[in-house]
């Protein structure tokens, strides 16, 4: 192995684990940014392709732009309180009920809006509809975490990892829903049976308030809410018409705030100051350094070892491919790793079931661990907002509860 390629691998390595760990407290997204120089700056890797690695995840910034303008616009409308309010009231003062009915709406938003949009959104608005019941709102708020990656399969707009895999080989979507409809099914079932089972004790030790004061939804609550149906239409549309979803979901984004800001007559100070700008030198890194894996012919060398695998038994690659995925994301972040994937996938025509457990795994292994998925990295932000701290390690335990059975339920329902 060339000299280079160690250094190389040694820099993504301790740049991953900074991101993971964030040793000195300091932000995910300086560990990113860190690794990403360092290569260039170290001559490891050019920065004409340390450019071409920014420039592929330009669809995603322009996705995550979107939706994070729309959820501090939402949060800052009171649109979560109103939500929060009639969440508390349909639970009717039971704990069990208020968790499904999170679990529920977890899994629309994340199917319609995405998996990032169920880690902005919904967990303000959870947090603040545990709030005002008087519950702990940690067995809710574990809620969004799992639903965002178990149910980021349903459709190609679920995930943007989905986008990052597929690229510009994006299935039909009658297509995506012949692959991926059943393992989805059984994802989203298993991780709510075993979650809920989990979370048993939590919930029986609860009380929670039957009805809370209910907020007034002013003119821009009313039309945030609109934008965000706007978002869930146009997304579904262009996910159907197979056009790539960053641009439409800025556009929708940018032209919410912009009507409602300039109707009330407010700044858009408030709203761009709210909006976690960090999360994009974050994925830009994470980008680069994955071309440098690309320079170093690892990508190469994990198609060649697939193929072989391939030749040998479909079924059995398949379910290797899956499990390794899973794993992997967890080591390094389901963005890279799906990335990885998606140039492997890329390199040749690869059987159906094979392709679509490289998915699974990049999609809903990420649930075990904290920093697993940049869905779950948004909700660790929302959390902190919120003066929460939810360590590696409580997560690590539940996500090891939960992932397993829906990973083997959803990959033999792919392979089947």
């Amino acid at each position: 192995m060339p000299h280079d390629a160690i250094w190389a691998w040694s820099i993504i390595v301790a740049a991953t684990a900074g991101v993971i760990f964030r040793p000195l407290r300091l932000p995910e997204a300086i560990w990113a940014v860190i690794g990403a120089a360092a290569l260039v700056l170290l001559g490891f890797l050019p920065w004409q392709d340390a450019l071409t690695g920014i420039e592929k995840g330009v669809d995603v910034y322009l996705f995550l732009i979107g939706m994070m303008l729309i959820a501090e616009l939402a949060r800052l409308e009171g649109l979560f309180d109103y939500l929060a309010a009639l969440a508390v009231e349909y639970a009717g003062g039971s704990p069990q009920r208020l968790f499904l009915l999170i679990y529920l709406v977890g899994t629309v938003v994340t199917v319609l809006l995405s998996n990032d949009a169920t880690a902005i959104v919904l967990t303000p608005a959870v947090y603040a509809a545990t709030r005002a019941a008087g519950a702990k709102p940690l067995p809710y708020l574990f809620v969004c975490a799992f639903i965002a990656n178990a149910a980021s399969f349903v459709l190609p707009i679920s995930n943007p990892a989905n986008l990052v895999v597929f690229g510009a080989r994006m299935p039909q979507l009658t297509e995506w829903l012949r692959l991926f409809a059943l393992p989805s099914i059984a994802s989203i079932l298993l991780t709510y049976i075993v979650l809920r089972l989990a979370q048993h004790r939590a919930l029986k030790d609860e009380s929670i308030a039957r009805s809370v004061p209910h907020p007034r939804l002013g003119r821009g609550g009313k039309l945030t809410a609109a934008g965000i149906v706007a978002i869930g239409v146009v997304l579904v549309t262009a996910s159907a018409l197979d056009k790539p979803l960053g641009l439409p979901t800025f556009i929708c984004g940018v032209a919410t705030a912009t009507i409602v800001l300039l109707i009330s007559r407010q700044s858009p100070l408030p709203v761009l100051r709210g909006v976690s700008w960090s999360v994009l030198p974050l994925v830009g890194g994470l980008f680069v350094m994955v071309e440098a894996l690309a320079k170093t012919g690892v990508i190469g060398q994990l198609s060649a070892l697939l193929h072989e695998a391939v030749a040998q038994s479909i079924p059995k690659a398949a379910w290797s491919v899956g499990i390794a995925t899973g794993v992997a994301t967890n080591i390094a972040n389901n963005l890279p790793v799906g990335l990885v994937a998606g140039s492997v996938a890329a390199s040749d025509h690869l059987p159906a079931p094979v392709v679509s457990a490289l998915l699974i795994g990049v999609d809903l292994g990420p649930n075990l661990s904290v920093t697993g998925s940049l869905a779950t990295i948004l909700w660790l932000v929302a959390l902190r907002r919120e003066k929460i701290e939810v360590g590696a390690w409580p997560f690590l335990k539940l996500g090891m509860l939960v992932t397993p059975p829906a990973l083997i339920a959803a990959l033999a329902a792919a392979i089947r």
